[in-house]
């Protein structure tokens, strides 16, 4: 146990283009790192001017400002002493790449370009990035002025290379490059580098952590070695939640990690390795075989030791994470209390970005509404408990927004007290609405704290129908007083685009009656299955400035209210899970009562099984078929199955074009209809898919239907 080494990692919520925040968090970590006697500091991918800038990627200011930030890096007494990899845009020979900057006192040591670019689902970095083509291979770089003058380099090592240490070899992995086939590590660890970094601009998803600590495990399990892995953490300006995480593995174990949604902006994880087990732990025949014939990876040189050489200067809290020690388990969370944190943390940094005053939603009495009003709680939560902890930050921002005066002492220890402050919530009745719904609306929000108005806008609606009557002469009807489809529809419409009117209204004057300055934020309650079928009316409550719930599906969304419901402590929410959905858009007769089910002619299951193979499986109509003959053919016939089938298309067909005004929505989901940017699709489509669904009603016509046999004829098919 004679050659120790303290490590670091971190996640920052770093913010795009926040050229002066992002500076202040990356010192602050490698502050913290050096405070706890680490010589190697990792930071998360793009960190100086943020991963979310997009086509500003593009502009010559983004590349500018970032070396300014870096000179003012290396310029710091704060960074000597330590190995810091940090990330920034460099453009080499013209070319813009996607860099790690390895720097030592003052000293660029290395620029490592990434090689393997993320370009799927969420992510364009072909767009504006290029990969690194030459493999092993490296160029000098000639430094701009400005860097000059702080390190007297003219020019530094660019391209696929490795820095040597007095004691060990240092690899770079950047995000996307762990999730490939043939990763860098493992070429890298055949050639002797013993510690990876990968620095992550890692989105969160419902279940995909597993994945992601999955493959850092492995990196290191067979090759052997230490995996630094360093994510962005918080919402930097779009739909994506980063979700931190920072970890350390070392030779297939995980021996420290970081929270995965949290409200702090700076989180450094360190853990104490002895170099010496990863050396025990490739010292086998095979590895050294393959090892033997490895290709050679140029080394850049620093004569500077990541080992202190003392034993008695490793902090004891960090004895924890040497290898020799038992290994940490690490926490995954439930899907349901992924959806308390995640939108939550990203609820607040939306927030307090925007400099707004809060948030308002209409609540209906329903569980799409109750869930997006129960996520505003758990941010209240949260808050209370960071301001309880004394995390500055969350302070400082709740005091702006709450109106407090300079030198307030106010602190939002008080979940209900500070929902009541900055979530205002409203009941827009109808003649069509019930007493249920109303009065749920009235207990959620008296349950969680929040400013809540109740009124009913009939005058309004009203007004809108007789000045159509006037205009035209003619008078539309609800299907019940025997309308038309077309009245009936278009009569559910004008109440739910009044109501996106009215909350806009109400959002920006509020505050004002409240005797306070600025605005709210108008939250959406659509969730990913409606949207993905169509069944929400264009520009209505789906409407608003973001939603916290849009990318989650409604059968998540059930789960999380039942899990709030005992972790939350609000019994109220037993009331919304028993609930049949509605929209209450349409009179409430003896005989009828609406039902989005109903409506929708299949059920929100059936929904997210679509979204799936749409999606994920990559499934057209026919395909989608005959996957679904197997799965549902034991309870449906083929021709029902068809139908089904047809009908989704062909209703997601026809409300397509509402994806392209969808609401900036959370991304949770894998198979979300985001128009904006996940899910790149026509919004015009052929009516009925007449090609496909010929070919479906063909071979639906001539499959045996298996939905009624017995158990035992099953068996004797079998």
């Amino acid at each position: 146990m004679g050659h120790l080494i303290t490590l670091a990692t971190c996640s920052l919520n770093q913010w795009a283009l926040d050229f002066q925040g992002n500076y202040e968090r990356i010192m602050e970590s490698i502050t913290i790192a050096k405070q706890r006697g680490a010589t190697l500091r990792v930071g998360p991918e793009l960190e100086i001017p943020g991963y979310g800038c997009y086509d500003h990627f593009l502009e010559g200011d983004t590349v500018l400002h970032s070396w300014e930030v870096l000179a003012k890096i290396l310029s710091s007494e704060e960074i000597t002493g330590i190995v810091c990899d940090i990330g920034m845009p460099v453009v080499h020979k013209n070319v813009i790449y996607n860099c790690r900057v390895i720097i030592h006192d003052k000293k660029i040591l290395l620029i490592r370009p990434k090689m393997w670019l993320a370009n799927d689902g969420n992510y364009r970095e072909l767009r504006y990035f290029t990969p690194w083509a030459k493999h092993r291979q490296w160029e000098d770089h000639y430094l701009p002025r400005i860097i000059q003058a702080v390190t007297k380099q003219i020019k530094v090592p660019f391209g696929d290379a490795v820095v040597s240490t007095l004691d060990t070899c240092i690899g770079v992995e950047l995000c996307e490059e762990l999730f490939t086939p043939a990763s860098p590590h493992i070429l890298m660890g055949l050639d002797g580098v013993e510690i990876f970094t990968n620095s992550s601009g890692s989105h969160h998803e419902l279940r995909k952590l597993y994945r992601r600590v999955d493959l850092i495990k492995e990196a290191t399990l067979k090759l052997g070695g230490i995996y630094l892995y360093a994510n962005q953490q918080g919402c930097d300006g779009d739909r994506l939640y980063y979700d931190g995480c920072a970890l350390i593995a070392v030779n297939g174990r995980v021996v420290a990690q970081g929270t995965q949604f949290s409200l702090s902006d700076v989180e450094v994880v360190t853990a104490t390795i002895d170099i010496e087990d990863v050396r025990a732990h490739r010292a086998s025949s095979s590895r050294s075989m393959q090892a033997s014939e490895a290709e050679r990876y140029h080394r850049i040189e620093v004569n500077f030791a990541l080992t202190s050489g003392k034993f008695e200067e490793v902090r004891e809290e960090d004895m924890v994470g040497l290898v020799g020690s038992k290994s940490i388990s690490v926490r995954f969370h439930q899907p349901e209390e992924e959806i308390a944190l995640g939108p939550a943390c990203w609820l607040w940094d939306y927030l307090r970005r925007s400099r707004t005053q809060g948030y308002f939603v209409p609540l209906s009495g329903g569980i799409d509404s109750c869930a997006t009003a129960v996520i505003v709680y758990s941010m209240c939560r949260l808050v209370a408990h960071a301001a309880a902890r004394g995390e500055k930050q969350v302070i400082v921002d709740a005091r702006r927004m709450t109106g407090e005066p300079e030198g307030s002492e106010y602190l939002p220890t008080d979940p209900k007290e500070f929902c009541k402050r900055i979530f205002h919530t409203c009941y827009m009745g109808t003649e069509n609405s019930s007493a249920e719904t109303r009065l749920r609306a009235k207990q959620l929000s008296e349950a969680i704290g929040s400013y809540h108005i109740d009124m009913n806008m009939d005058s309004v609606i009203t007004a809108v129908r007789q000045l159509f009557t006037l205009v035209t002469g003619f008078r539309p009807q609800f299907r019940s007083q025997g309308g038309s489809n077309a009245e009936n529809l278009a009569l559910q419409n004008i109440q739910a685009r009044m109501r996106m009117v009215l909350s806009y209204m109400f959002a920006q004057l509020l505050p004002w009656v409240r005797g306070k300055c600025g605005g709210l934020l108008v939250l959406g309650s659509a969730n990913v299955d409606e949207s993905l079928r169509g069944y929400l009316t264009k520009y209505d409550c789906s409407s608003a400035d973001i939603n916290p719930i849009g990318g989650i599906s409604k059968t998540d969304l059930k789960k999380f209210i039942a899990y709030a419901e005992h972790s939350f402590d609000l019994p109220i929410l037993r009331s919304f899970l028993t609930a049949v959905p509605t929209a209450e858009l349409e009179p409430i007769t003896e005989v009828y009562v609406q039902s989005d089910e109903a409506d929708m002619g299949m059920t929100y299951d059936e929904l997210s099984v679509f979204g799936r193979l749409r999606k994920v499986e990559k499934c057209g109509p026919y395909s989608t078929f005959t996957k679904l003959v197997y799965e549902w053919g034991s309870f449906l016939s083929p021709l029902q199955i068809a139908e089904k089938v047809k009908l989704f298309f062909f209703e997601h067909a026809r409300n397509r074009h509402k994806m392209t005004t969808l609401t900036p929505s959370y991304h949770a989901e894998s198979y979300s209809p985001d128009d904006n940017r996940f899910d790149l699709r026509p919004f015009l489509y052929p009516s009925r898919f007449p090609w496909q669904f010929n070919k479906i009603d063909e071979v639906a016509a001539v499959l045996p239907d298996r939905s009624h046999q017995t158990a035992a004829d099953k068996k004797k098919t079998e």
